[in-house]
């Protein structure tokens, strides 16, 4: 966990607090369907979080999780997060396709308003 706080024009960064991940039993997003970036990690203990952004929690999540594949392959339980933003597949889960997900959507939008135009006889 790292502290951070601006002095004039700098910015500082303190390390408070270390935990390995072998001792990380649970992530909870609180709530799936709600953007908040408030999360708790559960340890010995439950610590509260919270992310810069809603974006930033999935993004901590998705390298959790692939860490925890890629080294320990224990059971990891990641919860009230939705699964769509979870899985590096979607397109919908990496902030540099933004362009791809406008795409998609003005694709959709297009159809639509095509359909709503034609004249069925």
């Amino acid at each position: 966990m790292v502290k951070h706080w601006r002095v004039d024009r700098e910015e500082k960064y303190e390390i408070v607090e270390k935990w390995f991940l072998k001792d990380l039993e649970m992530i909870d997003g609180k709530e799936a369907d709600t953007d908040n970036p408030f999360f708790d990690m559960h340890f010995h203990k439950v610590y509260h979080m919270e992310a810069y952004s809603c974006a930033s929690k999935y993004t901590f999540a998705r390298t959790l999780n692939k860490l925890n594949a890629t080294y320990l392959k224990k059971d990891f339980k990641i919860v009230n997060f939705d699964d769509t933003y979870l899985n590096d597949d979607s397109i919908w889960s990496s902030s540099n396709r933004d362009f791809l997900v406008v795409m998609r959507v003005c694709f959709y939008a297009s159809n639509l308003l095509c359909l709503s135009l034609c004249r069925f006889s």
